[in-house]
């Protein structure tokens, strides 16, 4: 491993590290965000305690910090794949745990998209809409993350198969995975659970249901 390798992960770690949803909660609430819902820094728990603005503003600095950590991997050691795969697995680990609040932070959802972004840019065009869909529609944000890697893996091996792209971008997808995996530990088991906190669609409905039951109730 030569020194520009290193240097390439060493500071797509510490770009990842930067807590971008923990400094803007702070910023504009005054809140930890880690002492709100799941404690995690990324977007969605930011949505819970700082409002739609800020979720937006730190799922998109999330994304840029992934790709700009997989950019300057790419120009230290231009053509080497593995270098820009290394760096895009660096950054998400450093956004989920963080060396300057802890070792907390993410989920690692958004900087998978951004380092996807950087590595083939036209991913973003696939993975977006169809994790909004996954989120929306069947209704857990967690299940949204696990799917950008999954999605982004998928669309790699395609890509890599018929067009003869990068397989080294079908082993960041399968990282990627492992990594989401693995910070997703406690929501995995409050999914088998029949715990896991609705979103979209599915939370709309719940909350409508709740809410006839109790007119009807009312009207008894």
């Amino acid at each position: 491993m030569g020194p520009l390798l290193i240097l390439a992960i060493v500071s797509a770690y510490l770009l990842g590290s930067v807590p971008a949803g923990f400094l803007l909660v702070r910023f504009y609430t005054g809140t930890d965000i880690r002492a709100v819902g799941s404690g995690r820094t990324g977007s969605t728990n930011v949505l819970r305690a700082g409002g739609g603005k800020v979720a937006l503003m730190t799922g998109v600095l999330d994304v840029l910090k992934a790709a700009s950590a997989v950019w300057i991997a790419q120009r230290l050691l231009p053509g080497n794949e593995w270098a820009a795969v290394l760096a895009g697995i660096a950054a998400i680990i450093g956004h989920n745990y963080s060396i300057f609040i802890g070792f907390k932070g993410g989920a690692g959802g958004a900087p998978t998209i951004g380092a996807a972004f950087a590595l083939w840019p036209p991913s973003l065009l696939v993975v977006v809409p169809l994790g909004a869909a996954v989120w929306y529609f069947i209704g857990y944000a967690s299940v949204a993350t696990m799917s950008f890697s999954l999605i982004l893996t998928a669309l790699f091996a395609y890509r890599a198969y018929v067009f003869g792209g990068p397989w080294q971008h079908v082993v960041f997808g399968l990282l990627a995975i492992t990594v989401c995996l693995w910070a997703l530990r406690p929501n995995i088991k409050r999914l088998i659970r029949g715990e896991e906190r609705l979103v979209g669609w599915r939370a709309k409905r719940l909350k409508q249901a709740g809410a006839g039951a109790g007119d009807t109730s009312g009207r008894r």
